[in-house]
């Protein structure tokens, strides 16, 4: 018998070899099979410590030289088997080296990056481009990041975030798709879609991590870190959703989350890691851990030591851990747990395969290194600084449009005013989770505007006021460095000279909102009113009486205190051609048609609030949940103008009647009732009138954004499939479909007047 495996193991080992010199086509992924032969062959040779290894991926910074020398040597050792922060082809190559050809076993390591809006060129950030309404666009987008990051040797992108936000206090919600399931689902889809192309190790591609496994964004009071408290029927219902739609993308990476979530830490929760993520939604990829989250067990107060704190994740279904920069982690105590009795090899081999089986469908086998010359041919491809001008001119948001002064007209301006705090900043441009060591493409609003009318009329400049400084460190900072020094502002007085320039101009475009540093993690704020002195600001600017156009800079809704500028356009943080597409968006050769992907609150008093909330016991008074002012949000969820108008009409529910199980279909006509062409996003929404659980008062259930020119009408075609018309029941603790009568309504909104009617019942 001895004899037998001897033979088998030695042919399984061939094989590993044959496929390092006859590489496999590129435009097909390797079989299943082939995949399951060659982790064997792998995991019969690998010691407890390398196995061990393989589980773990160590920060390596370049400006840290006895953090890198450290991981390099645990490559060579082979016992780092992911590394995460490097970005350039040349140190990648380095470390691929180090691997394959000095660690015993020569396995190559997984090199993953937070490519989150881009590497090098860089997209709107994640809630932006859900503004857009348009998966294809964003898959496009998330894309070309991805050939960028593959360029310079990454692997695997930690993205996207899919977490749904409610409470715009929470500073992480720049990252994702809002406070709806079924957009987010449909954003989670398209970006795993982008990043990883048609299968795992398409050319160009790399792994998409979805993350944070599951309900980080419902943090008590939006405050980062805070523990999540979910019912089953938000849990089911609003967080999971976008994750089970990654998953049915393709998704071969989930990252689980660092809090606790009802009182068992995420990253030791075997309900959620492996009886839904792995039985339930049959995912076959690795989970890792978020930054320290296995060493943090302890902590939590879940595990008594390192030890107890590695076989407790390992055992709930994590794969791999994330350590934090200056720490070794806990997953090195795996095999001293081995040896002790406390996992079995069954359990480390699990999940040893499964890193294992990533990197072979990755091909890094045969191919470890990239060429280092290939990343700036493909950074310097224009296609991609098309797209992010495309990107961010379809996510820009326009909330205010009085005596349409938008589009400016440039023939009849003389003088312009541009004035803010963000008019002159392009790192702001850009968003969070950018790093310069990538040469990030960036070009102020004031800059773009210069170049475009600068030479046809006046244009003046103030900062106006300053942003004030973050209470606490950016968790970035230390990467980034400090920012460099400003001359000291009076801004008392600067405020009075950015009036008088306002006075004196034609027009005024004043640029607000928060520094990139404001949003993102660790950037909960108590307050959504503009930071600092910039409210003074605005009000002083809109009393001289000339037309003012507000552009926002933000990811969360932002409480302006009832001041009425002619215009508002939120443009987010738009990107490596933010400053362009704001120029198109001004002068009318782009027209906004996005819309908001969360409900945009009046203040902070009211987070969290959402559209899709249950009717009350008393329905008169449901909007009234503020006991000292008004619960109507400022701006609906859905809500965007455009400079041309639209019309719906004729909406039409197939049939009246449906049995449980099919599929619903409607109609309705959407018309370009204005002057000029323009963008809008068709939404159904749906309401369960009775059932076995009360359902949300409306539920956004499809979309469709459309191009229409003046004059022109669309029939548009929506299918509510059964999936659409079922949910989770804390009743009855299982998916269901009631039979009951629904409320259906289309328009442009989340309060879109226009509705029918259907009834779901058995024949």
């Amino acid at each position: 018998m001895r004899r037998v495996f001897l033979i088998l193991s030695m042919t399984l080992l061939a094989g590993v070899a044959s496929a390092r010199e006859k590489p496999r086509s590129a435009s097909s992924p390797i079989s299943d099979e082939a995949v399951r032969l060659r982790a064997t062959a792998l995991l019969q040779q690998m010691s407890p410590e390398e196995k061990s290894g393989q589980l773990s991926i160590h920060f390596d910074f370049a400006g840290f030289p006895q953090i890198s020398a450290k991981v390099r040597e645990r490559v060579e050792q082979g016992l780092a088997g992911s590394v995460l922060f490097v970005s350039d082809a040349s140190s990648a190559n380095q470390l691929q080296k180090g691997a394959v050809e000095h660690s015993r076993l020569k396995i190559p390591v997984l090199l993953g990056f937070d490519v989150v809006h881009g590497l090098h060129t860089i997209f709107p950030v994640p809630l932006a481009m859900s503004a857009s309404w348009d998966p294809n666009m964003v898959e496009k987008a998330q894309g070309m990041a991805a050939a960028e990051a593959r360029a310079v040797g990454i692997h695997w992108t930690f993205a996207p975030m899919v977490d749904i936000a409610r409470d715009p206090r929470w500073g992480r919600m720049v990252e994702g798709a809002g406070e709806d399931p079924y957009l987010g689902s449909a954003m989670a889809a398209a970006q795993v879609r982008g990043f990883q192309g048609p299968f795992i190790g398409s050319p160009g591609h790399v792994i998409a991590g979805p993350k944070h496994f599951a309900g980080y964004g419902a943090a008590l009071g939006g405050r980062d870190y805070d523990e999540v408290d979910l019912s089953e029927n938000q849990l089911w219902n609003v967080y999971l959703p976008p994750f089970k739609a990654a998953v049915d993308a393709g998704a071969g990476n989930i990252m689980s989350a660092y809090m606790g979530l009802n009182g068992v830490p995420a990253s030791a929760n075997r309900w959620l890691l492996t009886q839904v993520l792995r039985e339930a939604w049959g995912f076959q990829g690795f989970v890792v851990t978020d930054s320290g989250a296995a060493e943090s067990l302890i902590t939590h107060g879940v595990a008594n030591d390192a030890q107890e704190a590695a076989v407790r994740a390992l055992q709930a279904g994590v794969d791999m851990e994330m350590v934090t920069i200056t720490k070794p982690g806990v997953f090195q105590s795996l095999p001293a747990a081995l040896a002790a009795g406390r996992i079995s090899q069954v359990e480390l081999d699990q999940a040893v395969r499964r890193v294992l089986e990533m990197k072979i469908r990755m091909g890094l086998f045969e191919n470890p290194y990239v060429d280092e010359a290939k990343a700036a041919v493909v950074f310097a491809d224009s296609a991609h600084l098309e797209m992010a001008r495309i990107a961010a001119e379809r996510s820009a948001v326009l909330l205010r449009n009085e005596n349409r002064v938008l589009p400016l007209d440039i023939h009849h301006i003389k003088s312009l005013a541009v004035i803010g705090p963000l008019a002159d900043s392009p790192r702001d441009m850009l968003g969070p989770w950018v790093f310069k060591q990538n040469r990030p493409n960036a070009i102020s609003i004031l800059e773009a505007i210069r170049a475009r009318v600068g030479k046809t009329m006046r244009l003046d400049y103030s900062e106006g006021v300053r942003m004030p400084a973050r209470l606490y460190p950016s968790p970035f900072q230390a990467i980034e460095g400090p920012h460099p020094p400003k001359p000291p502002l009076d801004e008392a007085e600067e405020i009075k000279r950015a009036a008088a320039l306002a006075g004196n101009a034609d027009a005024t475009v004043l640029v607000l909102g928060e520094a990139q540093d404001m949003i993102g993690e660790q950037a909960s704020r108590s307050s959504l009113e503009l930071p600092g002195r910039q409210q003074e600001l605005l009000e002083a600017v809109v009393a001289s009486g000339k037309p003012v156009v507000v552009l926002l800079m933000s990811a969360r809704p932002l409480d302006l205190h009832d001041t009425q500028p002619a215009a508002i356009l939120d443009i987010w943080y738009p990107g490596s051609e933010g400053g362009n597409a704001v120029c198109n968006l001004l002068f009318g050769e782009a027209t906004p048609g996005g819309k908001l992907p969360f409900t945009w609150l009046r203040s902070a008093a009211q987070a969290p609030t959402f559209y899709s909330h249950l009717t009350s016991h008393d329905p008169a008074h449901a909007n009234n949940r503020y006991w000292n002012e008004s619960g109507e949000p400022r701006y609906p969820f859905g809500y965007g103008l455009s400079y041309t108008q639209f019309g719906y009409a004729n909406l039409h529910v197939e049939r009246p009647v449906y049995a449980p199980g099919e599929s619903v279909t409607l109609t309705v006509d959407v018309r370009n009732i204005g002057q000029s062409a323009g963008d809008d996003v068709a939404q159904v929404y749906i309401h369960q009138r009775h059932g076995t659980s009360a359902r949300p008062v409306r539920e956004l259930k499809g979309f469709q954004r459309v191009t229409l020119e003046p004059g022109e009408t669309r029939s548009l075609r929506f299918t509510l499939t059964p999936d659409d018309l079922r949910y989770w029941s804390a009743a009855t603790r299982s998916w269901l479909q009631d039979e009951t009568q629904f409320d259906v309504w289309v328009g442009d909104s989340s309060a879109a007047p226009l509705s029918g009617t259907f009834e779901i019942r058995r024949r």
